[in-house]
């Protein structure tokens, strides 16, 4: 079983054992370990990453974008009946489930840290647009729902292909044309992108040097060489990188008009995961970052193999929650976190349960919206607090244009597409934290 945050033999919530594929990120870690003073790992945790916090302000995000699972559902399936199961309260989603319950715990830069006493989290996030009319609309599948993060619209896209050659955007009314423009920095993290290629034409889980980095454009799945290295979360040969879990490349000018060579300007605003780890050990990341798991490790679809001797539904939930286990701590570790950090755990639709005459588009449903920053609401008698306000993805974009202060132009709001019509997430965090006007 991949090692899970929890393991007491683990620093940053990676296995001090780490073998040879794993050996990069394991690098990276300890290049990260070794910036921290003695004085701050002795701190109490609140006060290690309180007292680094600059007049309240957020300065840097990393959603971590989760797929095809609600939060909650009628049905409250939790592994009892096959089919789709829901995340709360989920034993298939130990460490997810943690957060919210206050037990979630791991080692951080060599310290014990109480991850939950940093946690809030939504009871009534829904689907865009969501009502119980059946008739009403339904926004799906995957890639609306991404689409709707960068620019608050679908523009009438209801399927998952590719942006080229018919779901490309030219617009630059989107949030990280905005972010860019206002001078800050904005970068996704894909996984199984930028892969080397062998002589024989296979591919194999190596990360090309930054300068044959390209645009990722194009979805990729299959298996890799046999004399790859493993995937370091599924501990697999497979990948499974989906263009439609990418939001920024569906827009002409964050694509780089659809140029898929390394002669882009925009291609080193697209990185492998793998990067990650030493962006966050150099302090390099992107004041917004987007960060995608292959569709094996964010919940979305089933190697070929049992994960953790699970298979179905309940597979898909526990990669994707150990994913989220070690990203986590990983990043909690970093510089970036400490000054001015927020995770956002997001996931992107509901789903049916499978009953008779379901609407998995009514307020019945509910998405997972987790935040883990030390910005958070405080907990509240001892727990995380659980904030009831209703939430969509509009919410995230009116937030992310709140914190970095950037405004659609053209138009009679300075909101983007329904994000003038959404509550923002400042009820997920302390008083004062989130500004009340882009």
């Amino acid at each position: 079983m991949p090692a899970r945050a929890s393991d007491k033999s683990a620093i940053g919530g990676f296995p001090l054992s780490l073998t040879r594929i794993r050996v990069f990120t394991g690098l990276a870690l300890l290049a990260a370990l070794s910036c921290w003073s003695a004085r701050a790992q002795n701190a109490h945790d609140h006060d290690y990453y309180w007292n680094h916090e600059r007049n309240m302000h957020i300065r840097h995000v990393f959603v971590i974008a989760l797929e095809n699972h609600n939060w909650t559902q009628p049905n409250n399936n939790i592994g009892q009946d096959p089919g789709i199961q829901q995340i709360y309260q989920n034993p298939n989603a130990p460490f997810i489930n943690s957060l919210v319950d206050g037990t979630a715990k791991a080692w951080i830069n060599g310290r014990l840290v109480d991850i939950s006493k940093q946690v809030s989290y939504a009871t009534a996030y829904h689907n865009v647009l969501a009502g119980d009319d059946p008739n009403g609309p339904h926004i799906h599948p995957s890639e609306p729902q991404y689409l709707w993060s960068e620019a608050g619209t679908n523009f009438g896209i209801l399927n998952d292909d590719d942006p080229y050659p018919s779901n490309v955007q030219n617009t630059t009314q989107h949030l990280s044309a905005l972010i860019e423009k206002a001078g800050k920095t904005w970068k996704s993290y894909q996984e199984d992108i930028d892969l080397t290629k062998l002589g024989n034409g296979n591919l194999v889980n190596i990360p090309l040097p930054r300068s044959q980095w390209t645009v990722p454009l194009a979805s990729l799945n299959g298996h890799f060489d046999t004399s790859s290295p493993l995937n370091e979360y599924s501990d697999t040969l497979q990948y499974n990188y989906a263009a439609k879990h990418n939001p920024m490349v569906f827009f002409t000018d964050t694509n780089g008009n659809g140029d898929a060579t390394t002669a882009n300007p925009m291609r080193f605003h697209y990185a492998p995961l793998q990067q990650l780890a030493s962006d966050l050990a150099n302090n390099t990341v992107a004041n917004y970052n987007w960060i995608t798991p292959d569709q094996y490790n964010e919940m979305h679809s089933g190697l070929s193999t049992p994960f953790d001797g699970l298979t179905g539904d309940a597979s898909h939930i526990r990669a994707g929650d150990n994913d989220v286990s070690r990203l986590v701590p990983m990043i909690m570790a970093s510089q970036a976190y400490r000054d001015g950090g927020a995770i956002i755990l997001w996931w992107d639709e509901t789903e049916s349960d499978g009953e008779p005459g379901d609407n998995r588009d009514d307020f019945n449903h509910t998405i997972g919206e987790i935040v883990i920053s030390p910005l958070a609401h405080a907990n509240v008698g001892g727990m995380p607090y659980a904030s009831a306000v209703d939430y969509s993805h509009s919410s995230d974009l009116r937030t992310m244009q709140e914190i970095f202060h950037v405004r659609a132009t053209g138009g009679g709001s300075p909101y983007l597409g329904d994000a003038k019509n959404a509550n923002d997430l400042s009820d997920l965090f302390k008083p004062g934290v989130i500004p009340t006007q882009p």
